[in-house]
This record gives C-alpha cells, sequence and structure tokens, in this order.
C-alpha cells in the first residue's frame, strides 16, 4: 500500500484543470476499518495538505463520535475522496471532483485492504460512484440500512448543508446512533 500511496501523491494526471494544482490528499493502511469516500478536499484541505480539518470534518467527527487521534489513525479510517485534489469553485461552491481520479485510483486502493470495511459514503457524488443508482440523497439515507454492512450513506457534514439537515431533523434522531454503534462495533 505504501508505494501505491506515494504513487498517488505524485500523481498529475488532472493538473490542467486544477487551479491550484495538484495535491492528492489520500490516507489509507491495508489495515483500515472504515472508507470515509467523500467528494473532494476542499481549499482549506489543500493548503494545509490535511483533509477534514474544517468546521465540516468537526461536525463529520461528531457524527461518528471519534476524537482526532482515533480519527486520524489509517488504521481506523482511510479517506478516499473520489477526488484526491481541490477540483476549485463553481457558481454554487466547490466543483464537483475530477472524473478521472476514483476510476484510475480507488480499485487499486480498495483491493489492498486486508479485511471488508465499512464505506462510509459522503454525499450524492460518492453514492452515485459506489451504488450506481438514480436515488435522491434524502431517498437513500431515509434507507439507509438497505446498505449495510457494506455501506453507511451520509449527507455531507458541511456547514452550508444546514438546509438539509434542518429540513430532515430525523436524520439526528434515526441515523446518527445507528452510525456511531456501528463505528463503536467496527473500531472494538
Amino acid at each position: 500500500m505504501k508505494g501505491l500511496l506515494t504513487e498517488i501523491r505524485q500523481c498529475s494526471v488532472c493538473k490542467p484543470f486544477l487551479p491550484l494544482g495538484p495535491n492528492p490528499i489520500i490516507s489509507a493502511s491495508p489495515k483500515s476499518k472504515i472508507v470515509l469516500a467523500s467528494q473532494a478536499p476542499g481549499r482549506i484541505a489543500h493548503e494545509q495538505s490535511v483533509a477534514w480539518d474544517d468546521p465540516s470534518g468537526r461536525r463529520l467527527r461528531e457524527w461518528l463520535d471519534v476524537d482526532d487521534k482515533t480519527f486520524y489513525n489509517p488504521d481506523n479510517f482511510a479517506i478516499l475522496p473520489l477526488g484526491f485534489c481541490y477540483p476549485g469553485k463553481g457558481k454554487t461552491g466547490d466543483l464537483p471532483p475530477r472524473p478521472e481520479c476514483a476510476p484510475l485510483w480507488h480499485k487499486q486502493v480498495t483491493d489492498r485492504f486486508e479485511c471488508d470495511p465499512l464505506y462510509i459514503l459522503i454525499g450524492n457524488h460518492s453514492q452515485q460512484f459506489y451504488l450506481q443508482d438514480k436515488l435522491t440523497l434524502t431517498r437513500r439515507i431515509q434507507n439507509f440500512e438497505a446498505y449495510l454492512p457494506k455501506y453507511f450513506v451520509l449527507p455531507h457534514p458541511s456547514p452550508v448543508n444546514h438546509f438539509w439537515l434542518n429540513k430532515n431533523k430525523w436524520f439526528e434522531s434515526d441515523v446518527l446512533p445507528v452510525l456511531k454503534a456501528e463505528i463503536q462495533k467496527r473500531l472494538s
């Protein structure tokens, strides 16, 4: 795995399309118990070369009920966004992940896991990539138990996603307790 991660971190396939240049952000270990599959690093992650070290990451760790040390241990959590580099800004927020990245690298990484990790699919892009369905994000999350034990579907924890979270109060009461229990089971 170490050689593959080095190769990924040197990738420049999307360089012509990246406004800030390539800076692939990934973390994984053959022992990873949980895979965090999300969209792509944001600008802060790109600048600091650390994924989820922002308000979205703090909320995600609250949802998972883990501390920073547990979260950033690759034996616990693999950080495997669909795009490893910051894609830039669009009219309504960050652009979608570059389409070249996940097909090029994901299977190479996931084939090296020693166990069957839980894939936490964060946001619509990762859910569409892994589940290949046409459901809406809300419909998937309402039916989250149908994807277990392999996948757990989540909305993005971004503060700008407050509208969805306020509109779907059942997420906190019905989904998060199951998520926390599943995470504790995997980490124990």
